[in-house]
């Protein structure tokens, strides 16, 4: 045993001593069987540690696009962050399902939060979380929806030493070379997102498909981009015969989509998020792209088939991390929907759903680590403990801090079609997340150090 250990071992049983004393002296024997959490001084400080949970309330940082391309699917998840900590405060039976410790709060602590919009944009991100670390002691931050933001968060997360919850980010690199100690991503990705939908194309399409892309320009868009041709072209033979890399926020894709009708391409593969995904699809009916060319969408976006309108995304298929009518399913997917439902008038999108959970299961690391000490915390994550959730057992990676969770494949109804205002896809199939991972070090992820 080495010194640090023996130190921590003679400090744990002189605070259980300490704890059994009170407890006989005051009669009350019944706090022996209370969480034995540690105290600030049993830590040194880092980050925001002891400060931001030395009160009786804790401080959670969310960032999300407001305004600008992606502001559609920021306010979804938002919401879902927020019910998330609403029923954190409240002891909600949705929340201690998935962090079954969780009484009220958060060790017994309660879950304020601040909201700033980031437009889609790393800069304001970082500006608007590095507020919320110095002026409110944020014990943990969330947001993204951008690859781009996150990817900026992981770093600042690292340098600060405060947790980061990605809220939605599709880029391998988030948990691959841009992997951090401080970061943890529930959603699925580029990889899992092609090795999920890959072999459907596969079956549906066939063989030797010349396929043409649309490519947003950040590293969501490439890495989305390049796990689909790696496993389209080794698996199915296909050729890539242009792949038209566009701007974030860009009002105009004419020129991009001129290039796709004329690349003599079989299948349009559309990268796009947000409202990006919505406009060059609305534009690539009007240029004639959708008459020659199948459209697929590998990485779903929320409300892209009520946004785009009409029979345009009836046929099309999609993956994606979670899709409502799964509720059949999964019973705690049935009671987020409601539970959503009932307090936004809505079915949750997949962005909601991944920012409930990503809290949920952060409550569950913090009352697992007895406390808010950021290197305790992360150490609970990494211990993989599997846990309920709205799409089965999930649990995370250790070497790279990404969720195993399943991936779902979808297929758009035309409006003839849907039995709902809301029943926009048909769930295909839902596939079990590990076996569609890249090995944790594949992507090049070191995640380094706690302290």
């Amino acid at each position: 045993m080495t010194t640090n250990s023996r130190t921590a071992s003679r400090r744990d049983f002189l605070r259980t001593t300490a704890l059994a004393g009170a407890a006989a002296a005051t009669g009350g024997g019944a706090s022996l069987f209370m969480p034995l959490h540690a105290s600030a001084a049993d830590y040194p400080a880092i980050g925001t540690f002891p400060a931001g949970s030395s009160g009786n309330s804790v401080f959670v940082g969310l960032t999300m696009p407001r305004t600008g391309t992606y502001a559609v699917q920021g306010e979804d998840e938002l919401k879902g962050a927020q019910l998330a900590i609403e029923h954190i405060n409240a002891g909600h039976p949705l929340i201690k399902a998935i962090s079954p410790k969780t009484t009220k709060g958060v060790l017994g602590k309660e879950v304020k939060s601040g909201v700033a919009d980031d437009e889609a944009k790393p800069n304001s991100g970082v500006q608007n979380i590095s507020r919320f670390i110095t002026e409110n002691k944020a014990v943990v931050m969330m947001g993204g929806t951008s690859s781009a933001v996150a990817v900026a968060l992981n770093k600042l997360a690292q340098r600060e030493k405060v947790i980061f919850l990605s809220a939605v980010s599709g880029s391998n690199d988030t948990t691959g070379k841009d992997c951090v100690r401080y970061g943890f991503r529930e959603c699925t990705y580029g990889q899992t997102a092609a090795q999920g939908i890959g072999p459907v194309l596969l079956k549906e399409f066939g063989k030797g498909k010349k396929a043409a892309y649309l490519t947003p320009d950040y590293t969501y868009g490439h890495t989305v981009q390049k796990s689909m041709q790696d496993f389209l072209s080794k698996e199915g033979g296909w050729t890539m015969v242009t792949n038209q890399v566009c701007p974030l926020g860009a009002p105009d894709y004419s020129s991009f989509l001129l290039n796709i009708a004329n690349s003599g391409a079989e299948v349009f593969i559309n990268v796009n998020w947000g409202h990006d995904a919505v406009l060059s699809i609305q534009q690539a009916k009007q240029f004639g792209v959708l008459d020659k060319q199948k459209l697929v969408v590998p990485y779903q976006v929320p409300f892209l088939a009520r946004e785009v309108g009409g029979d345009l995304m009836g046929g099309v298929l999609a993956s994606t991390s979670y899709w409502w009518q799964i509720e059949d399913k999964y019973p705690l997917a049935k009671m987020f929907n409601a539970e959503f439902s009932k307090k936004y008038g809505y079915q949750p999108e997949w962005g909601a759903q991944c920012c409930y959970l990503q809290m949920a299961m952060w409550a569950a690391a913090v009352e697992a680590a007895g406390t808010f000490y950021p290197p305790e915390v992360i150490k609970a994550y990494e211990k993989g403990t599997k846990m309920d959730s709205m799409v089965g057992e999930v649990y995370f990676r250790p070497e790279d801090h990404q969720l195993v969770r399943p991936v779902i494949i979808v297929r758009g109804k035309k409006v003839a079609d849907m039995k709902g205002k809301e029943d926009y896809w048909d769930v295909m199939e839902i596939l079990p997340g590990a076996p569609l991972m890249q090995k944790p070090d594949e992507f090049g992820c070191k995640l380094g150090d706690y302290t």
